[in-house]
């Protein structure tokens, strides 16, 4: 948790009041800002970016054949069309958000180059302000605003996560983490060992594999990898009968979303059924006699993603002979490379560790209401989309299973809903807040980890928001569930108190924190 900053009782003279603020011109960003144009085109609104163009995750990383691990069909927004292959590169989809912003006149609303520092909320003056460094000049910026929305993202851009291992300045090779990729990391005829097995790895072995003079995935327990061809035959299908790609687009993507649905359902009811026919892919490239506890965990299918792999490429790289897997336990580094646990030493000029990322919380930035810090792990989630006690702010949050950007179009459909509705009341300010009789709820993790547990939840799930026992304080990581429920909600229920500019209380109780 970041020390709050107090912010002066006067901010700067001419500082910038807008009715929305969002932070982040990522994939969640920049749906935010087209959501908003379209559907509140009165309000005043910028985004805060702390790099130097768009693109959030796409942009930060630079790691050999970046790409997606879910189709852009569906990780793709619902207003704009996805025409390529299903599984893109970092390029294709920066191109994409590239339109996007084009589309919608956005360039002007994004101010780049921007940190955010701190968050205060007055409620004598009933909004935010916002302490930003231009990272550029390295001064101060305030703005002020009625409303914000985070759209940050969930992980530390600046570090990866690393775990300890003994003897690692012993090493006499070098050590990178795909979140920080060097620009003058040279892997030509090179030894390699990648530790981690998850989308990351199965990204870089295949497209490092021809340069190297071999590369070794070496993990400590398997991940479930599925694969296929990087088409979409209904796609193709439609585009041959000359369908507009608007409904090539929405036919796909709900075609794509049943078919998880029902992977997800036998996942759960008959994960055997699941665990074999993926296994039947993979041995279809490595043959019968490949030791298939490589690619066998010890989770059922779909606890954690399915990593995939477009073409079968990494399994292309095995059979071939360029590419080897281990399934051990790091024992420690040596200045030669990796000895595990079993005593096999694992020579190495270069070691990558893809052990995945820190999960942040509201981008690490300082809040505070009132002058009280903001502790948001001892919040509960409305809906997954507000905090208790929190006034005028929104955070946008993912699918972890389903693709992240179906549940940014809901979302954003929910919060302009919102600022419309305080618009017809004339609030200047709505928070969630806990009734009288649920301030000793029992405050859940935010994920189940029964549902869905990978390392990066499990390591921060004390920084996340909680969840309630009933709605409206919990949240649904089911993209069917909400498309049905959010529309539904009233926003006149009891959970959210609105103040008009006189203080008055429109609707609800009191009450912020568990």
């Amino acid at each position: 948790m970041n020390e709050v900053t107090p912010v002066p009782p006067e901010v700067p003279g001419g500082t910038e009041h807008l009715d929305v603020l969002i932070i982040g011109a990522g994939i969640s960003g920049i749906g935010a800002a087209h959501h908003l144009s379209q559907k509140c085109p009165d309000k005043r609104f910028a985004m805060l970016e702390s790099k130097a163009s768009f693109g959030g995750t796409w942009r930060q990383h630079t790691y050999p054949g970046i790409r997606s691990d879910s189709d852009l069909y569906t990780f793709g927004y619902g207003f704009k069309p996805w025409t390529g292959q299903p599984i893109a590169n970092g390029d294709a989809i920066l191109n994409y958000l590239e339109e996007a912003i084009e589309d919608d006149h956005l360039e002007p609303h994004i101010r780049y180059q921007h940190e955010v520092v701190s968050a205060s909320w007055s409620s004598d003056r009933q909004h935010w302000v916002v302490r930003a460094r231009n990272t550029q000049s390295n001064e101060f910026v305030y703005l002020t605003c009625n409303f914000l929305w985070m759209c940050q993202g969930y992980y530390r851009h600046a570090e990866g996560y690393t775990p300890h291992w003994d003897g690692v300045e012993e090493f006499k090779g070098r050590i990178v983490h795909p979140q920080t990729w060097p620009e003058d990391l040279d892997y030509k005829d090179k030894r390699v060992v990648v530790i981690g097995s998850g989308a990351t790895a199965a990204t870089l072995i295949p497209n490092m594999a021809d340069d190297c003079a071999h590369i070794t995935m070496l993990q400590r327990s398997p991940t479930y990898f599925w694969t296929g061809e990087n088409r979409n035959e209904l796609a193709d299908q439609l585009r041959e009968l000359d369908v507009p790609e608007e409904w090539v687009h929405e036919i796909v993507r709900r075609s794509i979303l049943k078919l998880a649905k029902d992977i997800q359902y036998t996942s759960v009811s008959h994960p055997e059924l699941i665990k074999e026919e993926l296994f039947k892919v993979i041995r279809g490239y490595l043959g019968e006699d490949f030791d298939m506890s490589h690619f066998t965990p010890s989770y059922r299918p779909w606890q954690q993603r399915l990593a995939y792999v477009p073409d079968g490429d990494l399994f292309e790289g095995i059979k071939s002979g360029k590419v080897s897997v281990v399934t051990d336990h790091i024992d420690r580094f040596t200045p030669e490379g990796i000895l595990t646990k079993s005593g096999e030493l694992l020579e190495a000029d270069i070691i990558i560790t893809a052990t995945g990322f820190n999960l942040c919380v509201m981008g690490d930035i300082a809040f505070d209401v009132n002058g009280e810090a903001v502790d948001f792990g001892r919040t509960f989630t409305y809906r997954g989309i507000m905090n208790s006690g929190v006034p005028n702010m929104a955070f946008m949050f993912g699918y972890l299973r389903t693709s992240w950007t179906m549940r940014v179009d809901l979302v954003c459909d929910f919060v302009c809903k919102l600022l419309n509705n305080m618009d017809d009341k004339g609030a200047r300010v709505c928070t969630p807040t806990l009734a009288e009789g649920e301030q000793n709820m029992e405050a859940l993790p935010w994920i189940d980890e029964e549902e869905f547990n990978p390392g990066y939840m499990q390591r921060s799930k004390h920084l996340m928001p909680k969840r309630g026992d009933h709605e409206p304080w919990t949240f649904s990581a089911d993209y069917y569930t909400e498309r049905e429920q959010l529309p539904l909600v009233s926003l006149d229920e009891e959970a959210l108190v609105y103040e008009d500019a006189a203080h008055a209380v429109c609707a609800g109780a009191s009450g912020n924190q568990p």
